[in-house]
């Protein structure tokens, strides 16, 4: 489930973004979550690329991982060091060309990127939610989506792409909302989480609610647990590398040191890459949003909500055309769980392409540049759009 990889320039990029905001679900009319609590007002932080055509049957949407944004690709001014963490990706002539595309992304609700979430301000206290902060599901995220296409005048979808959380957003879209989509790019994810990413997963929220600071969600005004989050994030992004990629990338080399120092300092070089990675953690994301948004991932199950327990059940209303693809050193995610629910759609008639791309960087493959990956999507896009851009 992670979201954000740091890209080089690229020139061939979309430009200049704007973060834009959408509030909705106003007192009286909050929406209801599935948890049966109301919340409202929502408001969704959201950007877009390229141009809406004046059918309006190019536009795709897409969804972001845990701890990913609204910046899909672009700067937001001139001097940014860094683009969209799927530059690579989407721009003018890329797998998703905004030459051709009008593309859409928001920041899912329970975030601290511009989207309600427990950090935000609570009107009924005007204090931070906290733990005040109901519990949202992969359900509500795309709930409060569906009302940000709703205010942009957005009927169908094109596509809809999602890698890892993205990709259960992606799965709950085409099964709710199946007259409205008409393809699906699913990446690295899963139609629910095994005992092994719910194991992660809590191990993570147990980290950060040890935190002696986190003092029982209400930090915002003191200390914040940034060690436990750090810690959190330093389990996470062990799921998200592969044994090949670390033995590649670090082995057991040591870091700025020819022997060990028998203390308890970052002896070896991935010591002391993931206590950066935690430490660069802290600096952009809220604990307490951790431990939301990895509930939701951890309660996602599409065959218990769609199908009684079935995955063929679970996509027997969906109509999407489906590029699936997973990648061979993914352990979070792996490929098994792509096959199975190819299988599903197949079972179904839908139209699939399945694809297992064979990477050593993990889970965090599906983000980085890869040609193979950017080919296909590109081929796809175009074969939904001439047969249903119609």
């Amino acid at each position: 489930m992670s979201e954000y990889i740091e890209h080089d320039r690229d020139e061939n990029t979309v430009g200049i973004v704007e973060k834009k905001f959408f509030t909705f679900a106003e007192p009286p009319d909050e929406m209801v979550l599935e948890s049966g609590a109301k919340l409202g007002p929502i408001t969704l932080a959201y950007e877009t690329c390229g141009s809406l055509n004046a059918d309006k049957n190019n536009v795709i949407l897409i969804l972001h991982a845990l701890s990913g944004d609204s910046h899909v690709a672009g700067y937001y001014k001139d001097d940014d060091e860094k683009p969209g963490w799927w530059d690579n990706m989407v721009g003018p002539g890329k797998g998703i060309d905004t030459n051709k595309y009008f593309v859409i992304c928001s920041n899912i609700l329970g975030s601290c990127m511009g989207s309600t979430g427990p950090c935000t301000i609570n009107p009924r206290t005007v204090l931070p939610y906290g733990l005040d902060f109901p519990v949202v599901t992969i359900g509500d995220m795309v709930t409060a989506q569906k009302a940000l296409l709703d205010h942009l005048g957005i009927k169908k979808l094109l596509a809809v792409v999602g890698g890892s959380i993205g990709g259960m957003q992606l799965l709950e879209w085409c099964a709710r909302y199946p007259e409205m989509v008409a393809a699906g790019i699913p990446l690295a994810t899963t139609t629910r989480h095994s005992a092994l990413a719910i194991a992660f997963n809590e191990v993570g929220r147990q980290a950060i609610m040890a935190d002696p600071k986190w003092n029982g969600g209400n930090y915002y005004f003191g200390p914040k647990p940034n060690m436990g989050l750090a810690v959190a994030r330093m389990i996470g992004h062990i799921t998200y590398l592969s044994d090949e990629s670390m033995r590649h990338k670090f082995g057991r080399r040591l870091q700025d040191k020819s022997d060990f120092s028998f203390n308890f300092d970052a002896d070896f070089q991935v010591e002391s890459y993931l206590r950066y990675q935690g430490k660069k953690f802290v600096e952009r994301f809220d604990a307490n949003s951790f431990l939301y948004i990895t509930k939701a991932a951890d309660y996602f199950d599409i065959r218990k909500k769609y199908g009684n327990g079935s995955a063929v059940k679970a996509f027997s209303k969906t109509r999407a055309k489906f590029l699936v693809v997973s990648f061979t050193s993914d352990w979070l995610y792996p490929t098994y769980q792509s096959r199975s629910m190819v299988k599903a759609m197949k079972k179904n008639g839908l139209d699939v392409s399945f694809l297992e791309i064979e990477a050593e960087w993990g889970h965090d493959a599906f983000l980085l540049s890869n040609e193979r990956l950017t080919k296909l999507v590109r081929g796809f896009l175009e074969r939904v759009f001439h047969e249903t851009g119609k």
